[in-house]
């Protein structure tokens, strides 16, 4: 089946006091990332206790990245994946970053001084069969339909190439759901008194929700089958650090 033919997958349902549709929600995260952009890489480092780029390096090479590929960072922002996909890849590789936040990018650029491009995981700007590795890193909730991203995803890796997401997702038990929306909570409290006015409270209290409705990772599963990879895995790291693995045959 064609993915114009497939039910739309969206990862969780709409949020109204947010956003009505697909395009004000395109619109309100591109704007909402450009804000942030600036304090992204510090929170993250609070969020993850500065464990962040050891974990991401470790899914990367768990996932087959290896020394050498051409690398697709889909929805990069600025640039955490990409980071740890370069001291893998080494000076033989080539890592290039793709995000509709022209403030991510630019804080990716200015970090990494990798290519980037804008655009979104549903229609990537690139020819078919041009990457290794395609990654995307916590982001997967931010897509409006899991069916055509994922077929992009296997258009543009080279047969054989591999695929990773890592994302957040919600615990199964109700003490490991409720230990994290606390923690989540309490992070966007901090951040309102640490930066009053600023939109990264906004943000990452907008992570927990989407978190918490975001469809599960069985469902996730068969969607990326339905789009022909192979050998698809799930891993899950602590409780809610989901690892989805796979490769185009």
């Amino acid at each position: 089946m064609s993915p114009a033919q497939q039910e739309p997958v969206p990862p969780h349902p709409l949020m109204p006091e947010l956003y009505g549709d697909n395009a004000e929600k395109r619109a309100w995260l591109r704007q909402i990332f450009d804000d942030t952009a600036g304090d992204y890489d510090r929170v993250e480092s609070w969020l993850s206790l500065g464990s962040g780029r050891w974990y991401r390096r470790q899914a990367l090479r768990r996932a087959g990245l290896a020394p050498g590929m051409i690398v697709a960072d889909v929805a990069c922002g600025t640039g955490l994946v990409a980071r740890e996909a370069i001291t893998i890849a080494g000076p033989g590789g080539r890592i290039i970053g793709i995000d509709p936040s022209e403030g991510m990018l630019a804080q990716a650029r200015k970090n990494l001084g990798i290519e980037t491009v804008g655009g979104v995981a549903e229609a990537m700007p690139f020819e078919s069969g041009r990457f290794d590795f395609v990654a995307m890193g916590y982001a997967l909730r931010h897509v409006e339909d899991l069916v055509p991203a994922f077929a992009e995803f296997h258009r543009v890796l080279k047969p054989g190439g591999r695929l990773c997401i890592l994302e957040i997702t919600r615990p199964a038990g109700r003490i490991g759901r409720a230990v994290l929306r606390g923690y989540m909570g309490l992070l966007s409290i901090i951040l309102r008194l640490v930066r009053p006015g600023a939109r990264t409270s906004e943000l990452w209290s907008y992570y927990w929700r989407t978190i918490d409705r975001c469809v599960p990772p069985d469902r996730v599963l068969v969607a990326l089958r339905a789009a022909g990879f192979m050998d698809v895995r799930h891993r899950v790291q602590l409780g809610s650090f989901s690892e989805f693995t796979m490769r185009r045959p």
